[in-house]
């Protein structure tokens, strides 16, 4: 079982940043050619499902350690034995040493929190006007000039339209959001 000490050692392998290549890579084919990301319409509990699906190789339902050990080495990620036993134990509701789907949606929901709050901090970034609640295309144009990538107001708003669902020519962070995942 897992002390306390030992509770926020699974961030490392399971951080935002690893955790979604992970999914990325999760739904590229072995065999076929690369998959694009879900559409921002996609069902998050089945995009749960399906990834829980992949990590599960055997079918039984649950997530051995070995099975998480074995679907990050596919990622190119090593962890080894007992870095997989940890996270695990930190997620496990029953105490059987395995990962059942529930467990699993906490993790990724737990996963899903911390993107908010590191989204939150880079729209704040694109806020042209500080509490605004949106970034105009001047906003991310200014973002993209200091970055080295320099676009025209016109540019801006094309790369804007895509995400702005309600028209309105800003984006808000529910949109901003949709753009990032």
């Amino acid at each position: 079982m897992a002390t306390s000490a030992n509770h926020s050692k699974p961030s490392k392998w399971l951080s935002n940043k690893a955790f979604k290549l992970s999914l990325h890579r999760l739904r590229r084919s072995k065999s076929g050619p690369p998959t694009p990301p879900p559409s921002p319409h996609v069902d998050r509990p089945k995009e749960f499902h399906e990834a829980f699906r992949r990590f599960d190789c055997d079918g039984d339902g649950k997530i051995s350690s070995n099975e998480l050990r074995a679907f990050f080495a596919w990622a190119g990620e090593d962890i080894n034995l007992d870095e997989a036993q940890q996270v695990i134990a930190d997620f496990d509701s029953d105490g059987d040493g395995l990962m059942d789907y529930d467990d699993f949606v906490r993790l990724m929901e737990r996963d899903n929190n911390g993107r908010d709050e590191d989204l939150r901090r880079a729209f704040e970034m694109f806020e042209l006007e500080k509490g605004s609640g949106c970034i105009t295309p001047k906003g991310l144009q200014r973002v993209l000039s200091r970055l080295g990538d320099v676009r025209s107001i016109e540019e801006c708003e094309t790369m804007m339209k895509a995400y702005d669902l309600d028209g309105d020519g800003v984006l808000d962070f529910h949109e901003f959001r949709r753009m990032m995942t």
